[in-house]
């Protein structure tokens, strides 16, 4: 058989794929990349891009309630154009998605292959009508979103993160079912912009926190926009009005339709894994180099189930690559601390290690937004911070949030965390006043208090710094 012969085979041209395809080029200009299309990646075309634009016009209308009581007063009640913000969300979203596609095609050139590929064995690749051999593999296939079989005879009244931005407008009823980043981003935005939503969530926790306390104070927030059913599976069924009766235990609401955002599911289904030898529910997928099963075939980005984030995609289909050409040395092993964000209000971040993951010896920092100054001036004086260190040492673990600029608190943290900061040290940075990072300080000292007090401040300046309230 005629086989186009190459050292290595990217299959799919998202995040991940275009990363691993970026990497492989630094070692070879023997790489193919195969994807049918369409371009543009996920976070582009249905993911981060066009959610952030729907948030910030949810927010930027949200805002109006505030204009009397800071005396910027306003003529009567003010609606929003639903089917005009959609319209901007998708003029925006081809622009970001064109771009995309701009790039991949710019960085590919000719060594771009538009079809549908399916793995023959560990080397050989169906792509159309030709059949590829590559020394090595990577698959970085994707994801798309979680719908039980049995929903889908309710068509397209029930909506996903890849099909609500293509609707002309929106009916006024919809059950968000799924709390997590997706979920409740979506159903808060949806939320401000007039449509009465309710969310649904087989889980207690909503946005990925694990903290019962950070979680119980974000459950409250998000019930004075929306309400919510948690802890209980739910069940939809045609109600007689004919729109959609969605119940979770003991509760239920009759809806237009339903947003369904409980994750995503890995692109695998016939892409060939079961020829390997390898069960995609599954995956013997080494978690530093992202090698299956001991293989010349790697699999990064949403398609391993893993962290499906995109930053976490780029450096896994950076890895693969690394290590699909052998580079296993130094920062080719380095993940990076986790870092999770939900763009809702007040904003979730989670950073380094879990509450949920957190070893006995943890001390907690509290920091509480109700009355922090530059939070109230903002008219953002809600949630809560808490970090956690190691009691002995004051060696920063982890932090889960919901705050003001928790996005900005994530970053700093995460930071400190992969660096190994300890309170002491961070408590050491200046602090502008008046500003949110001020709350940061409140919960750094508050978990210096309680670490070993046989711990000995090495000089008077970190005292000073250290203090309830220093001097000056």
């Amino acid at each position: 058989m005629n086989e186009k012969k190459t050292k290595i085979a990217v299959i799919g041209a998202g995040s991940a794929g275009l990363a691993a395809f970026r990497e492989a080029q630094r070692h070879t200009d023997d790489v193919l990349l195969i994807d049918p299309g369409p371009l543009g990646t996920t976070c582009a075309r249905t993911g981060c891009m066009p959610s952030k634009v729907l948030i910030h016009a949810a927010d930027t209308f949200h805002r109006r309630c505030f204009f009397r009581e800071q005396g910027l007063l306003t003529s009567g009640p003010q609606h929003c154009d639903v089917p005009a913000v959609l319209e901007r969300v998708r003029r925006l979203r081809d622009r970001f998605a064109g771009g995309m596609v701009e790039t991949t095609n710019k960085l590919a050139g000719d060594r771009l292959i538009s079809e549908c590929a399916e793995l023959l064995d560990e080397h050989r690749i169906q792509a159309g009508s030709q059949t590829l051999y590559a020394d090595r593999i990577i698959l970085a296939v994707g994801g798309e979103p979680l719908v039980p079989t049995e929903w889908t005879r309710f068509g397209d009244r029930i909506l996903t993160s890849e099909t609500v931005f293509e609707q002309e407008t929106l009916p006024q009823r919809i059950a968000v079912i799924g709390l997590g980043p997706v979920g409740l981003e979506l159903g808060q935005a949806l939320s401000r912009l007039g449509i009465d939503i309710t969310g649904v969530s087989l889980e207690k926790n909503i946005g990925g926190l694990s903290d019962p306390q950070v979680n119980r104070e974000m459950i409250q927030l998000m019930e004075r926009e929306f309400p919510l059913f948690l802890g209980h599976p739910a069940e939809i069924e045609e109600s007689e009005n004919g729109g959609l009766l969605v119940r979770s235990g003991d509760r239920e609401v009759t809806v237009d339709a339903v947003l369904a955002a409980m994750g995503i599911k890995p692109n695998l289904n016939g892409i060939g894994l079961e020829k390997l030898g390898i069960d995609p529910k599954d995956l013997p997928c080494d978690p530093h180099t992202g090698q299956l099963a001991g293989l010349p075939v790697y699999i990064a980005g949403d398609a391993n189930g893993v962290r499906p984030i995109l930053h976490e995609a780029l450096d896994e289909g950076t890895l693969a690559a690394a290590h699909a050409f052998g580079a296993d040395t130094g920062f080719c092993r380095c993940r990076r601390i986790p870092l999770k964000i939900v763009f809702s209000d007040p904003e979730i971040a989670v950073a380094g290690t879990p509450y949920s993951d957190l070893p006995e010896n943890t001390v907690t920092g509290v920091a509480e937004f109700d009355d922090q100054a530059r939070a109230v001036i903002e008219h953002r004086n809600a949630g809560r911070l808490h970090l956690y260190a190691e009691r002995e040492t004051g060696l920063l673990k982890g932090a889960e949030m919901c705050a003001p600029d928790a996005d900005t608190f994530g970053h700093l943290l995460a930071l400190a965390i992969q660096r190994q900061c300890t309170v002491f040290d961070l408590l050491q940075m200046p602090f502008y006043h008046p500003t949110l990072m001020e709350g940061l300080r409140t919960a750094l000292r508050d978990a210096a208090k309680q670490c070993d007090p046989e711990r000995k401040h090495s000089n008077h300046f970190l005292d000073w710094c250290c203090a309830e309230k220093p001097l000056g």
